[in-house]
């Protein structure tokens, strides 16, 4: 049996404890994660982007720039106040994905280590909400920890069953299979 997702109040409670629970800010190996994964988008300009699970801003600050509009959204209301003072192009509002969704349509969705805490069941949701909301020649960037995580399935796990669960006509392929993260996209025809 699936575990189910992570609980808001798991995420509420990290935040309560250190603002930046997971040292997005300071970390080299996030900075070196984030130049890979800005590495690995399509070498153009998004109308439209989305970034599920923002924390504090540190991936949105670099992604905004690349995007006309961006937005961004994260299960805990805590670290929205950072992220809107490191990227002040960017609207961020509290939503639980998959159940709470933005409207309209987007065409880049980022996936950074989120997936991992989700259950199957939320991450089939999330894939069939991405498909629902994913423009035409948009892409779909997952990055995942391939490390011991806190949540329900391994990083590879969640990546290779989140893009299972997408429609078989979209495109996938791994972009970089690092000891400690992998890159994957997905794109639509």
């Amino acid at each position: 049996m699936s575990r189910p997702s992570v609980p808001a109040s798991y995420f509420d409670q990290l935040y309560r404890a250190r603002s930046d629970p997971w040292d997005l800010a300071g970390s080299d190996y996030e900075a070196r994660k984030y130049a890979a994964t800005l590495e690995a988008l399509p070498p153009r300009r998004f109308a439209r982007g989305l970034e599920v699970g923002c924390s504090i801003g540190t991936l949105s600050a670099l992604l905004a720039p690349r995007c006309g509009e961006f937005l961004g959204i994260d299960h805990a209301e805590a670290p929205l106040a950072e992220a809107r003072r490191r990227c002040p192009q960017g609207a961020f509002h509290r939503m639980a994905a998959p159940g709470e969704w933005p409207q309209g349509r987007f065409d880049l969705i980022m996936l950074s280590e989120v997936l991992y805490y989700l259950g199957f069941a939320d991450l089939h949701a999330l894939a069939r909400r991405c498909e629902d909301s994913l423009a035409p020649g948009g892409v779909v960037l997952l990055v995942n920890w391939r490390g011991e995580n806190d949540g329900t399935m391994s990083g590879d796990a969640a990546a290779l069953s989140f893009l299972a669960a997408l429609p078989g006509h979209w495109p996938s392929r791994n972009l970089a299979l690092e000891p400690r993260y992998r890159i994957d996209v997905a794109e639509t025809g």
